[in-house]
C-alpha cells in the first residue's frame, strides 16, 4: 500500500499561522505543529531515504528534529524589515554529503498553502562555484542540452528565472553567441517544478517525488561532475 505522509491539516496549520504569526499563538499551538507538521515531515524524510539512495548514494536524508533535512520553522529576522518570527512554509532539503563543507547541489521540497514546489540544484552559489558551473555550460553545450533540453527533463522541470535573478550580460570570457546564452547568465543553477496540494497529500507522493527527481538526474550529475563531486 502506498504511503501517505502529509494531510490537509498541515496546510490548515500554515494558513492559521500566517494569520497569527506571533509567539503567543505559536506557544499555544506547539503540540499541533508537532502532530501535523513536524512529525509527518520527519516520517517522510525517513521513508524517502531509501528512494534517495536509489537516485544517488551521495545525498542525505537526515530525520533529526534539528540540524537535519527539515528546515527550522523560525525566521531569521536580523536583516529583514519583516519581523514575523515564524515561517509559513515547510522546507525539506536533501543535501549532498559534501554540502557541509562546500556549496553543493541538493534536492528540495517546499510546502506552503497555494505555493508548493520541488527544486534541484544550487541556489545562489558563491562566485567561484557559479563561475565553474558557467564555464562547464560554456564548454559543453551538448552535455548541457542532454541534461536540460530533452523532454524527459522539460516535461517536469523548468530553469526559468525572473530577470532580476539573472546577470545583465554574459560574463567576460564566455561565448556571447553560445546556443544557451541565457543559461550562462543564471545566478542560481536550479530547476523547479510546481506541485499541487492534492499531489502532496496523496498516497504515494514520496514515490512521485522520487520519479520527478530521477528525471533531473542528468542535470544533477552534470552539476556534481563540474564541481568534482561524486554522483
Amino acid at each position: 500500500m502506498a504511503s501517505k505522509h502529509f494531510t490537509p491539516a498541515l496546510f490548515a496549520f500554515l494558513r492559521e499561522l500566517e494569520a497569527n504569526n506571533e509567539k503567543f499563538w505559536w506557544d499555544a499551538n506547539k503540540d499541533r505543529y508537532a502532530a501535523v507538521v513536524r512529525d509527518p515531515a520527519l516520517d517522510f524524510i525517513t521513508d524517502f531515504g531509501g528512494r534517495l539512495q536509489k537516485l544517488s548514494p551521495h545525498f542525505v536524508a537526515d530525520a533529526r528534529t534539528t540540524g537535519g533535512s527539515l528546515m527550522r520553522p523560525y525566521r531569521d529576522t536580523r536583516f529583514s524589515n519583516d519581523k514575523t518570527p515564524y515561517k509559513t512554509n515547510v522546507g525539506i532539503q536533501f543535501r549532498h554529503e559534501a554540502g557541509k563543507d562546500i556549496h553543493a547541489p541538493g534536492y528540495y521540497l517546499h510546502l506552503e498553502a497555494g505555493a508548493c514546489f520541488a527544486g534541484v540544484g544550487l541556489w545562489h552559489p558563491e562566485t567561484e562555484v557559479a563561475r565553474t558551473l558557467r564555464q562547464a555550460i560554456n564548454d559543453g553545450p551538448a552535455g548541457w542540452a542532454a541534461a536540460t533540453k530533452r523532454e524527459e527533463f522539460t516535461k517536469t522541470w523548468s530553469l526559468d528565472q525572473d530577470e532580476d535573478e539573472m546577470l545583465k550580460r554574459v560574463p567576460p570570457g564566455l561565448d556571447p553567441n553560445h546556443p544557451y546564452v541565457d543559461d550562462l547568465r543564471m545566478k542560481s543553477f536550479i530547476a523547479g517544478a510546481n506541485l499541487t496540494q492534492k499531489q502532496v497529500t496523496s498516497a504515494g507522493f514520496d514515490e512521485e517525488l522520487a520519479t520527478m527527481f530521477s528525471r533531473a538526474s542528468r542535470f544533477t550529475g552534470l552539476l556534481c561532475d563540474a564541481l568534482g563531486l561524486p554522483f
